[in-house]
């Protein structure tokens, strides 16, 4: 007869082997290397990678440089991650080569590699989870040549030379332009390391040179904040259009002075990030990439739930 007793003791055993399972699953580590803390977008990632962490049962840890200019500090950050021995590992590569002999140590090691944000120039990651960020600044290009009237001209801050990101943004914009808008010139394209205070100095000479620029682009946020900022120090009326979001360029979207801006999802960035680094431990198959979205917003649209909800303050 199978009493009260049995039952307790079998609840029992079976609690004790849940117990048993959530620990192993949490001896499961994944460590997620970004390209640095300064701007808000990067604490969004971080928020969707502790969301799959804790769905998923997993260790996840989230760090990076102080700035996006500090390679070297990323590949030692990268190094004492690998040293603990990750189940898997994520990296959004502030140099698209830098980092490939540790990628190659991983990739040794039998630790799955996950690109998130920016790819490397390598095949050992098993997948990146980013933007299509050649297509998302095409985006851009489309909404700036249309605010202009299609003619005068134009120039982009861009936040590196070095990133998969700052490369398909600039790339993007330039060939979007360039093809569907010829009677627009792209007067220079500058580097301000996506630091607001530097992006704001290009941003005051290229307007001193150049009175007459109709628009300007910034590559990401910290990237527009700064051309943002410069404008309004020069009191010029040039059209600013930018990339990613947060509590700044949100404000000035909605109060005009900025035109829109191109949002990825950076909260879906860091989500499909850890969900693949566990799907890789396991054997699974994965695509190549892993398209997160991309959306225009402008003070027309800024408020819409598909729209907010990926959005970041």
């Amino acid at each position: 007869m199978f009493t009260r007793r049995h039952m307790m003791g079998a609840a029992a055993a079976l609690s004790l082997l849940a117990g048993a399972g959530a620990a192993f699953a949490q001896d499961v580590y994944v460590p997620l290397i970004s390209k640095g803390f300064q701007h808000q977008f990067w604490q969004a990632v971080k928020k969707g990678a502790d969301k799959a962490g804790q769905e998923l049962g997993v260790r996840v840890t989230f760090d990076g440089p102080d700035n996006e200019t500090q390679v070297d500090k990323q590949i030692d950050m990268l190094s004492a991650a690998l040293a603990n021995k990750p189940a898997a590992i994520g990296i959004a590569a502030l140099d698209s080569q830098a980092l490939i002999p540790q990628l190659k140590q991983a990739q040794d090691a039998g630790i799955p590699v996950i690109a998130f944000d920016s790819g490397v120039e390598s095949d050992i990651p098993v997948t990146t989870a980013a933007t299509e960020n050649k297509a998302a600044a095409a985006l851009a290009a489309d909404k700036l040549g249309e605010m202009i009237g299609g003619e005068g001209k134009v120039a982009v801050i861009a936040h590196s030379q070095a990133t998969q990101t700052g490369i398909d943004r600039r790339d993007g914009f330039v060939d979007e332009m360039k093809a569907k808008f010829p009677n627009i010139e792209i007067v220079a394209i500058e580097f301000g390391d996506g630091d607001h205070l530097k992006s704001t100095e290009i941003t005051k000479a290229l307007l001193a040179a150049n009175p007459d620029i109709k628009g300007i682009f910034g590559t990401n946020e910290g990237s527009a904040i700064g051309v943002l900022n410069g404008v309004r120090e020069m009191g010029s009326k040039t059209v600013v259009v930018g990339f990613d979001s947060g509590k700044a360029q949100k404000d000035a979207i909605r109060s005009g002075e900025m035109a829109g801006a191109v949002t990825q999802n950076p909260v879906g960035i860091g989500y499909e990030t850890v969900k693949a680094a566990v799907a890789a431990t396991k054997g699974e198959t994965l695509p190549k990439t892993i398209d997160t979205g991309f959306y225009w917003y402008d003070k027309t649209n800024i408020d819409d739930p598909q729209i907010a909800a990926v959005l970041y303050d």
